[in-house]
């Protein structure tokens, strides 16, 4: 027995390092028993399943109450001690039975305890293993105890304890059937009860994930309160096996079997006695069958997900296609069965000495979308489930809806601020390119005088050839006229897109990245830069690259006389007419490598179009809303654009919704008295009331220092959450090329030749492979890596993968030579 130290009170969600070393064993069955209220019969049911299990035939039962309060005059795993001895002895069993009761850590208010806290009996051919793990002598909420004692204990720590005691279980379970085995972890007082820290337990518990066994409540109002405590509990992503509770006579059962529409076995107990002399052996005696009954179900719902997760990797070879995946490629075992996510973690299947849900960062964060803790998360999930709730889906053209409205008016006032006066909603990022090619294009003839040869009676006829500008290792999605706006690639060749002609002029930009603790700039051929001091091209820190000074440099005269004589001499070409927009990533671009552009020239590419009236485009789907440090990388490139797409971290990356915000001259372009000069352009689910709430939410949860405490007070900038001991050890590694480091985003470029490196190359996988074996899930670029967080992701974290990496990164060193 152990009394837990005095910790501050802590009240906020569970951390990420802790949750990422939760494995929860599936070599036997594990269930939460959850009430739908205090005081409806939780440990009745928990005995109650102990007996039919332990008493009929030769098997295991373990019995796990994380939280107890009123100890020691109450303490539930003593009553289930007591009971199945009683039971045991009662039905005089041809299977002898063997018990003990432990109690791990307790309050120092808590009197030495009675003999009983630590019993153990004899042997026999089943077991009942009863633990407390943690106990307070005050009869209340454990929040309200664990206060009032002066005393907390994280849910950090409960969760720890509580997975060493499902390790035990395996253990002792070792060599015995599946169905031998059984383990039930009972909560405390009703689903959303608080724990020590504050946290509902239907919190505290999500990151195992276990199923769920509810106890309603058979009384004048617990049809109610049972559909509450299931929603709660399916709200959150449990899985619900079963609902049982006490029959007081008012066939609560019938509404309650009507509501889950029998998808759900709804059980019915035998009233209890009132009586407090009772034992209550006859009622369980009496309740036998129903225990049995409800002992296969469990059994049953474990057997079912044990041959669901099993058959998932084989049943999905056969019938999915996936994205950007060479399916010949894809090695046996190489399919990530994902059981859940929360927060940053994905929980993953894994077949090693047994069958576990293993906690797997999301380095890649989903696609680069996610940015929500397991907070967050449910944040969103109920914005979301009222949203469809209220509106279902609505039509958008000429019709308002609050989450739309408040949506638009959170991007005009964050994002768009100072520039931005109008936002037009679509699905997801290429859409949103779509849609802004096309505003850039009306704006361009608008200002260039060449809308009056658009005919509303001949709209097809095109009287001249515009083309885009843009950079080289741009892309911007995979619809076709987001395809023509970038330059040639792997993802515009023949084999992926015959109609590809690639509808521009794309300047190849100079790139900004760290070697050997330096930052360096890389300037391509066509520079006329040998006459710039070397000091022009390195710097000690990142700050000093983003630094708006720079724009007096000699380099900014470099950059424009580059642009300029490009610009120039492309007019001049009979192949077009005009080159009618700037369509570019701000700071970094993903797809093409996790390259960092200069800031300095994008700055300057910027002004040159602003003087040649060229519209200007900025791509922040993978880049906006707190990815690079910033809400947008406008901020870090001292100038504002005529139109910017986002999406990604908009929603937080839980639903796709994208958004294009313009200028007020950029709507202007489009109005007249002929709809034909509108934009006709849109989505079935444009402004869809789930994405916009949370949208809402996101934007507001980011930027808010109470609800992501990497914010700075004044909202404006993310803390620094890659430790630069660690950057810069990683850029001095012999295997590494180059390392860019900023906001939520570190990459590295492995040194490789020939077919090892680009986008085809697999020469990454097994370091790759290495890092999943460390609980890091990270997706190639080819011979790029990056690991990607979210803006929530503690620097410690943060730290621990970079740890992670640096080690795998020894290792492939040392097997490559």
């Amino acid at each position: 027995m152990f009394r837990f130290p005095s910790v501050l009170l802590h009240r906020r969600k569970l951390s990420s390092a802790a949750s990422h070393s939760l494995t929860l064993p599936l070599s036997h069955p594990i269930y939460l028993i959850w009430g739908s209220n205090t005081g409806v019969g939780k440990t009745l049911v928990s005995a109650g399943i102990a007996a039919a299990s332990l008493l009929s035939s030769p098997s295991q039962f373990h019995y796990l109450k994380p939280l107890q309060t009123g100890f020691p005059s109450d303490s539930d795993s003593r009553f289930v001690l007591t009971k199945l001895r009683q039971l045991s002895l009662r039905r005089n069993p041809r299977v002898p039975l063997s018990a003990s009761h432990r109690v791990l850590n307790v309050s120092p208010a808590v009197p030495e305890l009675n003999p009983l806290a630590a019993a153990e009996e004899g042997a026999g051919s089943s077991e009942l293993l009863c633990k407390t793990l943690y106990a307070w002598e005050e009869a209340v909420s454990p929040h309200l105890a664990a206060e009032r004692e002066g005393l907390a204990v994280k849910d950090s720590v409960v969760l720890k304890t509580l997975g060493g005691c499902f390790e035990e279980v395996a253990a002792r379970g070792a060599g015995k059937e599946r169905s031998e085995v059984l383990c039930v972890v009972e909560t405390a007082g009703g689903v959303a009860s608080p724990g020590p820290s504050g946290t509902l337990q239907c919190d505290l518990y999500r990151p195992f994930r276990i199923p769920a066994l509810l106890v309603g409540d058979g009384r004048l109002g617990g049809i109610s309160g049972t559909i509450s405590a299931y929603e709660s509990l399916k709200f959150r992503g449990y899985d619900v096996v079963a609902i049982v509770f006490e029959d007081h006579g008012l066939l609560n059962e019938g509404p309650l079997m009507s509501y889950m529409r029998n998808k759900v076995p709804v059980l019915v107990l035998p009233s209890i006695p009132k009586d407090p002399s009772n034992d209550l052996l006859e009622w369980f005696e009496s309740s036998h069958c129903i225990f049995s009954n409800l002992k296969e179900i469990l059994l049953s719902a474990y057997f079912e997900r044990i041959k669901k997760l099993h058959d998932m990797p084989r049943e999905a070879r056969d019938i999915i296609w996936w994205p950007f995946t060479q399916h010949k490629l894809v090695p046996d075992g190489g399919v990530t069965v994902i059981d859940s996510r929360c927060g940053e973690n994905f929980s993953v299947f894994k077949v090693q000495k047994t069958e576990v849900i293993a906690p797997l960062f999301d380095a890649c964060a989903s696609w680069w979308t996610q940015g929500p803790d397991a907070t967050m998360q449910t944040e969103l999930a109920r914005e979301m489930g009222y949203a469809a709730a209220r509106f279902g889906h609505v039509m958008f053209p000429e019709n308002v809806h609050e989450p739309a409205l408040n949506c638009a008016e959170l991007l005009l006032q964050g994002v768009g601020k100072g520039w931005a006066s109008r936002a037009y909603f679509s699905d997801n990022g290429s859409t949103a390119i779509e849609i802004a090619l096309k505003m850039a294009f009306r704006k361009f003839s608008v200002d260039h005088g060449l809308i009056v040869d658009c005919h509303e009676d001949a709209p097809n006829e095109r009287s001249t050839e515009l083309m885009v500008l843009a950079l080289q290792r741009s892309y911007h999605g995979d619809t076709l006229g987001a395809m023509e706006a970038q330059a040639p690639s792997s993802y515009t060749g023949f084999l992926q897109q015959p109609w590809y002609t690639g509808r521009g002029l794309f300047l190849d930009p100079p790139s900004v990245f760290m070697h050997n603790k330096t930052w360096n700039i890389s300037i391509p051929e066509g520079y006329c830069w040998e006459s710039l001091k070397g000091e022009s091209i390195t710097f000690a820190s990142r700050d000093g690259i983003f630094h708006k000074s720079r724009d007096k440099s000699e380099l900014a005269t470099v950059y424009s006389s580059y642009i300029s004589k490009v610009l120039s001499g492309f007019r001049g070409t009979s192949r077009i007419d005009h080159l009618w927009g700037l369509s570019c990533y701000v700071v970094i671009q993903g797809a093409g490598g996790m390259h960092m552009i200069d800031p300095l020239f994008q700055h300057v590419l910027v002004r040159e179009c602003r003087s040649r009236k060229i519209p200007v485009i900025f791509d922040e789907v993978f880049t906006g809303f707190w990815r690079l440090g910033v809400e947008t990388t406008a901020e870090l490139i001292h100038c504002v654009p005529d139109i910017a797409c986002f999406g990604k971290l908009m929603t937080g990356g839980i639903i796709p919704l994208s958004v294009t915000l313009a200028t007020k001259a950029v709507f202007d372009s489009f109005m007249g008295d002929s709809k034909l000069k509108a934009l006709l352009h849109g989505h079935s689910y444009s402004a869809h009331a789930m994405g916009c709430a949370a949208a809402v939410k996101s934007i507001q949860w980011f930027k808010d220092p109470c609800s992501n405490p990497n914010i700075t007070s004044d909202g404006r900038l993310l803390r620094e959450l890659w430790d630069d001991t660690l950057v810069h050890r990683i850029s001095s590694h012999p295997t590494v090329q180059r390392v860019v480091a900023l906001g939520t985003l570190f990459a590295l470029e492995l040194k490789a030749e020939g077919d090892n490196a680009g986008y085809g190359s697999l020469y990454a996988r097994p370091l790759l492979q290495k890092l999943r074996e460390d609980g890091v899930y990270m997706r190639p670029l080819g011979n790029v890596i990056y690991l990607l967080c979210g803006p929530c992701t503690s620097p410690e974290i943060c730290n621990e993968l970079l740890v992670k990496l640096y080690r795998r990164l020894e290792e492939f060193n040392r097997c490559r030579n």
